[in-house]
């Protein structure tokens, strides 16, 4: 039997992952894998999760949200390891997780994975930190950092909106300099996102992204009079929002990114670090199993 490293988050979610633990055995068994399972805790170093990684083992499986994969991505640079990646979504944001249609139901989700081949995808650097779904700065980005895990637990995404409406009085135009061969900005924003994924918050952001071209997309959204906000979340729903002239959107693979702002950086609700920023795509970073054909 080949081995997989099976990384779970006891926290993540409503802690569903606890109630499956047997049927994720099961379902690797039946297909001639061993699960060596690893517990998250907090206050311990997740890369100690790949000190016996060898070739004996056939990838990596993270249940969690994507700041465990996130978490997770991160080790596996810093120790070296090449396997590939599979993700079971039981975190309150799953927004890669729903990127690349991976079943909600743990059953179905293995049974992708077990059968599927890994497949090159993109990841994101943000100075010495890496990314698989959003990179974030400005207005409202650390929301999920400032959320207690217990009320996230409790009430879900909710608990990100309560946290969204106490952070209103720090509302602010922002001065921003982004450099990059594609284009240069050199003004005001509310929030700027680097997306290698789609989605933010469940929020459908980058339309046009694409895990395997190479490229991250990048929107900031400037800063308007407070009266043209109303229209442009409109047109953020509706998914026309990258050619609002409100918008700044462009693919990149390398951008700079200055700000002396007191703000701080966010990468899929985990801290992220301090500017100036140079964000790069790494074509195929990563392999990830589960992706539909």
């Amino acid at each position: 039997m080949r081995k997989v490293r099976f990384i779970y988050n006891p926290y993540s979610g409503e802690n569903s992952i606890l109630s499956e633990l047997d049927n994720v055995i099961k379902i690797h068994q039946n297909y001639g894998y061993q699960i060596v399972p690893y517990r998250i805790e907090r206050g311990r170093d997740i890369i100690e999760a790949l000190d016996y990684i060898d070739k004996s083992y056939a990838y990596i499986l993270i249940a969690g949200g994507d700041g465990t994969v996130d978490s997770v991505l991160n080790a596996m640079m810093k120790k070296g390891v090449k396997l590939p990646i599979a993700i079971l979504p039981v975190g309150t944001a799953n927004d890669f997780g729903k990127f690349i249609e991976m079943p909600h139901n743990i059953t179905e989700a293995c049974k992708r994975i077990v059968k599927s081949k890994p497949q090159p995808v993109d990841i994101g650097k943000i100075n010495d930190k890496y990314f698989i779904n959003v990179a974030s700065t400005g207005l409202f980005t650390d929301i999920s950092q400032k959320t207690d895990v217990h009320l996230k637990n409790a009430i879900g995404k909710l608990a990100y909106y309560i946290k969204g409406l106490e952070e209103l009085p720090n509302f602010r135009k922002l001065d921003v300099k982004i450099r990059s061969k594609e284009y240069n900005y050199d003004g005001q924003m509310y929030l700027l996102l680097l997306f290698n994924g789609k989605t933010a918050g469940n929020l459908n952001l980058a339309t046009r992204a694409d895990i395997q071209d190479g490229m991250l997309d990048l929107i900031l959204f400037k800063a308007v009079q407070v009266i043209e906000l109303l229209p442009l979340f409109l047109k953020v729903l509706r998914g026309d929002h990258l050619d609002s002239e409100k918008v700044v959107y462009f693919k990149t693979n390398d951008v700079l990114i200055e700000c002396d702002e007191d703000i701080v950086t966010d990468i899929d609700g985990e801290k992220g670090p301090e500017f100036p920023l140079r964000v790069q795509c790494i074509r195929g970073g990563i392999e990830v199993l589960g992706l539909k054909e």
